[in-house]
């Protein structure tokens, strides 16, 4: 129960933001430290997000499983025209990982390449990251890194509601055994009286 509790109050808020014009959301890309934290009030329930997503080791591990899997390169698949790939909704991992920060301004020539000639409109450390290559992309971003604290959020959200559900499933049973158990021993204590 500890466990579940936790895991609701810290995936409680959300950790993007909505761009205007485009049907996906963009992370905070500024610093990890920053982008797991909503509020100030919010600095306790992400740290822990923080720092795993910190750590060198485990990003470089994380991030060696984000390239294999395909997630960004599948996008042209998925997406033929620009049109199509304007108006998908990302998730926040495709938006944070396979595409430059919306505030770039980089043009998207398609859904996995984008024109990085242009000068970036952001000062953001993400839009000099990004680059088109399939094995670079934005892997190395705090947007990223953003991404991938929503994913793992939202599978703490379905683990969490998991365990509500079977901890009702158990009380119910313990509660329906309790009440056979005193109900048996009743009629024990009756059958021996006569």
């Amino acid at each position: 129960m500890v466990f579940t509790v936790l895991a609701f109050i810290i995936t409680n808020t959300g950790t993007g933001h909505v761009v205007p014009g485009a049907r996906y959301v963009t992370n905070s890309s500024h610093g990890v430290s920053k982008l797991c934290i909503v509020s100030e009030n919010d600095t306790k329930k992400y740290r822990n997000i923080a720092l795993i997503l910190n750590n060198t080791e485990k990003w470089t591990h994380l991030r060696s499983c984000l390239v294999k899997s395909d997630d960004c390169n599948n996008l042209s698949k998925r997406y033929k025209t620009l049109k199509q790939y304007k108006l998908a909704e990302l998730t926040p991992m495709e938006s944070g990982c396979c595409r430059p920060p919306a505030e770039c301004g980089y043009p998207a020539l398609n859904a996995s390449y984008f024109d990085l000639s242009y000068h970036p409109v952001s000062t953001n450390i993400d839009c000099k990251l990004y680059k088109n290559a399939r094995s670079v992309r934005c892997y190395d971003c705090d947007s990223c890194k953003a991404g991938v604290a929503q994913y793992m959020k939202a599978e703490w959200r379905v683990v969490a509601i998991f365990n509500v559900i079977l901890f009702v499933i158990l009380s119910f049973v313990y509660f329906v055994g309790c009440c056979a158990r005193r109900n048996a021993g009743g009629s024990d204590a009756k059958g021996r009286g006569r």
